[in-house]
């Protein structure tokens, strides 16, 4: 099938539940992504940061191909080899000590929610429920996750939310301070906001943020979906502020480019779950934790973070030089891969004329180019990507 035709079939069976690109992906390698006229492209929208290694990186295929042959479900009435593994790996590089699988970040969230819900319980009595989030945050589309969320349009026509959370804005402690009340359970951020941006946290609002939890009893939620897992240069991106969560969650990168989502907790948080109180068909199953496993040890020994780290950095101080250039560049911003360039218009006509060019980039929050490409890439990659932007940013200010 050609593009039109993809799109035909897609547009009259497909809930119309997203503005597609008129660009239909049939395979991708590595850094690169071709269309089903045999077109390639720079990815550097990476499944948005769900491709963290890349389009079918050996190692992810393997595991699945070989796990798929073997068991792909069985359900958590029983004990699971790979799950038990990708576990593992995942406390064994984090401050938590237990693991809940599930399928998406939207899904890790709620677990979140219902975790701190029954702690707090647990801890402090019956009218401890009440969650505190950022403004312009985003943590996912159930219905629990778009009431967390600090973005009023993803709201609209779902109401009545269900009720027991806050906003304040992002980078205030005084407001978040003034905020917690006797209803308080937890605070719920992302130490960099995505959707929204690219938008990291002040280091020192967020060791701010840990002490005003110790303070009133309350636990730390890290929304690490988007930014977690070697995103920002660290496997974990509260590691860059020496700063501990209770509960994280995780997604996007999870798999390698396969469905899964996580959990995680301290023990003593943790503990507040029995059997019977959370649970996930899916969740967790061997396939793919098999994926998530391969991922993450490609992640954690393949040199992957070292490659983040620097090629981020020549990024970053080329994005600076481009704004340099470009007075309608307002800032750049963001850490490791996770990379924002905010514009004083909006940006979705750049996004199109890139793709034109050869390279997919984003546009989030309107007016910002949001870059998390594949933490694989080169610098040669970055020099590719770079001629392009500076090229179609030449033209609009022309």
């Amino acid at each position: 099938m050609n593009t039109s035709d993809i799109m035909q079939l897609s547009d009259k069976y497909v809930m119309h539940t997203y503005g597609r690109i008129a660009m239909a992906p049939v395979r991708g390698e590595g850094t690169l992504l071709w269309d089903a006229e045999g077109r390639a492209y720079l990815d550097f929208v990476a499944g948005i940061a769900v491709n963290c290694l890349g389009h079918c990186h050996p190692a992810v295929v393997r595991a699945i191909q070989e796990q798929a042959a073997r068991l792909m479900h069985v359900s958590n009435l029983y004990y699971i080899e790979p799950q038990a593994r990708l576990a593992e790996i995942l406390v064994e590089n984090s401050c938590a000590d237990r693991a809940f699988f599930c399928n998406s970040g939207a899904e890790a969230n709620e677990g979140a929610i219902k975790l701190a819900r029954k702690w707090a319980k647990k801890q402090h009595g019956p009218d401890r429920y009440e969650i505190i989030t950022a403004e312009n945050s985003f943590h996912g589309r159930t219905l629990a996750a778009i009431t967390a969320t600090g973005q009023p349009k993803y709201q609209k026509y779902f109401e009545p939310l269900p009720p027991g959370f806050k906003y304040v804005p992002f980078n205030d402690l005084d407001a978040l301070a003034g905020a917690v009340g006797p209803h308080t359970c937890a605070i719920m951020l992302e130490p960099v906001q995505g959707e929204s941006g690219v938008r990291p946290a002040a280091a020192e609002y967020l060791s701010g943020v840990r002490e005003l939890c110790d303070r009133n009893g309350l636990l730390l939620i890290f929304d690490e979906v988007q930014c977690g897992l070697g995103r920002t240069g660290k496997f974990l991106a509260y590691q860059h502020y020496g700063v501990e969560p209770d509960i994280f969650t995780l997604a996007k990168a999870l798999g390698g480019g396969f469905p899964i989502g996580a959990l995680l907790a301290k023990e003593q948080v943790a503990g507040a779950f029995a059997p019977g109180d959370h649970a996930s068909t899916f969740g967790g199953n061997p396939l793919a934790c098999a994926a998530g496993l391969a991922a993450m040890q490609t992640i954690v020994n393949g040199g992957v973070l070292e490659n983040c780290n620097r090629v981020g950095a020549y990024f970053k101080e080329k994005l600076h030089e481009l704004a340099g250039k470009y007075s309608f560049i307002r800032e750049v911003r963001g850490m490791g891969l996770m990379l924002g360039m905010e514009l004083a218009m909006p940006g979705g006509d750049i996004v199109n004329r890139c793709r034109e060019r050869g390279l997919l980039i984003n546009c989030a929050n309107n007016t910002v180019l949001r870059i998390v490409p594949p933490l694989i890439i080169t610098n040669a990659d970055v020099d590719r990507a770079l001629e392009i932007i500076d090229g179609v940013l030449r033209e609009q200010q022309a």
